[in-house]
């Protein structure tokens, strides 16, 4: 992800002021918020709050893309942007594909929801190297349905039991950057939504042009903002 930004920040006319990664962490340290327009974080669960929190004191807006363990605080780096005066995004998935699914599920869930022969169910697939089981793209996915469709109190695994959550199936093989399918299923008929990305261009795109939008901003932001919707 680090060098789809980076191509991605080049060809939008932007300079790259620093790269941090595994091999020089410290030097988080040395970010000057006098030359740095936004920070972009893609990162670890167990190092992304620590790594925001480091830029939000320092005033710098900083995009988050990281899912993962860390997002129980995320309401945590919310306030901390607010008390320091600068912005902040987090998204779960920030290709304009998936954001426009969202939409969509959204759409589906406030239809089909209310017909109660219908049950939703979620798949994702990805590459073998993820981490995060299931996606946070999944949990969204499966998070906004549970918000408007009253009856069901969130997700679980496919392989649990539980009339009342939602089943996500998570599967890890080769190089896939990532398929999403929500689908609303009844005795007579199926009805689906899906994306799938060819690679992971699409999310280095939208993370850039959130880092855009946030700039030049003051406050906490959704890719909704940054997409008009």
């Amino acid at each position: 992800m680090g060098h789809e930004i980076e191509s991605a920040a080049l060809e939008r006319g932007h300079n790259i002021v620093m790269v941090i990664d595994k091999d020089n962490t410290s030097d988080i340290d040395k970010l000057d918020n006098g030359e740095i327009d936004a920070v972009i974080e893609f990162t670890l669960p167990d190092s992304a709050f620590e790594n925001i929190i480091k830029c939000l004191r320092l005033g710098i807006p900083v995009v988050s893309g990281t899912t993962g363990g860390w997002m129980k605080d995320l309401d945590k780096a919310e306030q901390a942007c607010l008390e320091h005066g600068t912005s902040f995004i987090h998204s779960t998935n920030f290709s304009i594909g998936v954001n426009i699914l969202f939409r969509l599920n959204m759409l589906m869930a406030e239809y089909v929801g209310k017909y109660t022969a219908y049950s939703p169910a979620i798949e994702e697939r990805h590459h073998v190297k993820k981490i995060d089981a299931p996606s946070g793209t999944a949990i969204t996915l499966a998070g906004d349905i549970s918000r408007l469709v009253g009856r069901y109190k969130g997700w679980r695994f496919s392989d649990d039991e539980g009339d009342d959550f939602i089943p996500i199936r998570s599967i890890r093989e080769g190089f896939v950057p990532g398929t999403h399918m929500v689908t609303w299923d009844s005795g007579v008929d199926t009805l689906s939504l899906r994306h799938e990305a060819k690679s992971r261009r699409g999310l280095a795109l939208g993370a850039v042009m959130a880092a855009e939008f946030i700039s030049a901003r003051k406050g906490v932001f959704t890719m909704g903002d940054v997409l008009g919707f």
